[in-house]
């Protein structure tokens, strides 16, 4: 096995459920934390708090830069982190009360929502459009997203990116039903495949979109088009947490606001920190950090649209059994 498939395998391994493939997730894998951090000082106050994160995404950030640790300190808290390998099982570890707050990806909360899973939406990224896109080989016939009919696209269903592609291929007037999907069981799988040519097109999101263009010769096709995505990863709590916690909910997010500033100025400590911590090549941790801003936001309407919109367009292609109200999951 090469060098670049061995990366993009233990990328797999790190985000592979991120991007909830089915809506049975739930039901497969629960709590995965690697019981870091046990050792803490609980005894002291008895007051603490669980964070769930997964490597690779702003709450490890928090996690390194210890802001929210210094936020609390007078308050007496205890922070505990316990890491997952997807926001799956973290979502799950929520539902279940062995954690009270973490992060997962915009379809992740969906899907949750969908199985009438307990949580609430606390706050949310900065949009991230440019993590996310369509790429196909710079010598194929494909130059736009109107040559997709008829092709091979691989996506990991449910995905940010397979929502993109939806998105750009009713665009461009395409319908669903005129292209070839091929469900990926992640996205090192798909690397592999856009890689010997089995796949037409391979829809994916940074830190594979980054590395698939340093690597390989590529056209992202929906690099700068608008299509209204915002590609978003929301911050999540556990209801019971957040009712009877909400000042200290507040305060969890404005701690990761402030250490996402502090990343936004310090992006090349940010690229050492996770191309360290992934074990990935440090241009490849650079493009994808490059083309984002970090900073939490509080739950908005506009936020709420964009995530009721993805919902309604997951319900329409069969994603999801039924419709769901966004809103009422939203924190009070």
């Amino acid at each position: 096995m090469n060098t670049r498939r061995k990366n993009f395998k233990l990328l797999a391994i790190i985000f592979g459920l991120l991007l909830m493939l089915t809506a049975c997730e739930s039901a497969s894998s629960t709590e995965t934390a690697t019981g870091e951090n046990k050792e803490t000082n609980s005894e002291k106050t008895g007051k603490v708090i669980r964070l769930g994160y997964q490597k690779g995404n702003t709450l490890n950030i928090l996690k390194e830069s210890r802001f929210l640790e210094k936020k609390l300190q007078e308050d007496g808290y205890e922070i505990e982190w316990k890491e997952f390998n997807g926001g799956g099982p973290l979502l799950e570890a929520l539902f279940t009360g062995n954690i009270d707050f973490g992060h997962a990806s915009d379809g992740a909360t969906i899907f949750a929502q969908a199985g009438n899973k307990p949580f609430v939406y606390v706050g949310a990224d900065l949009p991230n459009p440019e993590g996310v896109g369509v790429l196909v080989h710079k010598d194929s016939d494909i130059k736009s997203i109107a040559d997709l009919k008829g092709k091979r696209i691989g996506v990991s269903k449910g995905g940010n990116h397979h929502y993109l592609t939806i998105l750009a291929l009713k665009e461009a007037g395409i319908s669903l039903d005129d292209v070839e999907w091929v469900y990926l069981s992640d996205a090192a799988q798909g690397r592999t495949a856009f890689e010997t040519k089995k796949l037409d097109a391979f829809a994916t999101y940074d830190p594979f979109l980054a590395g698939t263009e340093i690597q390989l010769d590529t056209i992202n096709l929906t690099e700068g088009i608008d299509y209204g995505y915002p590609n978003r990863t929301f911050y999540v709590a556990n209801i019971k947490f957040n009712e009877a916690n909400p000042e200290l909910v507040n305060k969890i997010i404005e701690a990761i606001d402030e250490s996402d500033e502090w990343a936004n100025k310090n992006k090349p400590e940010v690229v050492k920190l996770v191309s360290a911590m992934l074990g990935i090549e440090e241009k490849i941790i650079d493009r994808a950090t490059a083309r984002r801003d970090y900073n939490a936001e509080k739950m908005s309407q506009e936020i709420i649209d964009a995530q009721q919109k993805q919902a309604d367009v997951y319900h329409e292609i069969g994603l999801i059994p039924e419709k769901i109200d966004v809103s009422q999951n939203v924190g009070k």
